[in-house]
């Protein structure tokens, strides 16, 4: 038996602020106990990691080390209109995929 990943856990300035964002973007939910200290998205489809989001005292200072990859459901450029809508930023456009960072500084591609 292996493990799996059962969560991927954010550290943010303010927890609630991307938990809806992400909740938004994957076209989830946000959990009702969310707060801006803690705040938990379940994941949009079967298999894949609930997300959890922390309150920190620091800041996001450097670039990610993990990032998350997203597919696009249709043309890589409506998609990232659509998150850019949400409250992400454009970092760099590249031919078959986009780098975008969510409303705190945090990296991930759509592709």
């Amino acid at each position: 038996m292996y493990s799996y990943i059962k969560n991927v856990t954010f550290d943010c300035e303010d927890a609630l602020v991307v938990a809806n964002f992400w909740a938004a973007a994957l076209g989830t939910d946000l959990d009702e106990e969310s707060t801006s200290d803690k705040a938990f998205v379940e994941a949009a489809g079967w298999g894949g990691p609930n997300m959890w989001f922390n309150r920190v005292p620091e800041p996001k200072t450097a670039k990610n080390r993990l990032h998350l990859d997203l597919r696009a459901p249709g043309s890589i450029s409506d998609e990232v209109a659509r998150l850019v809508d949400l409250g992400a930023s454009v970092v760099k456009v590249g031919q078959e995929l986009t780098v975008l960072a969510d409303p705190e500084g945090n990296e991930f591609c759509v592709e």
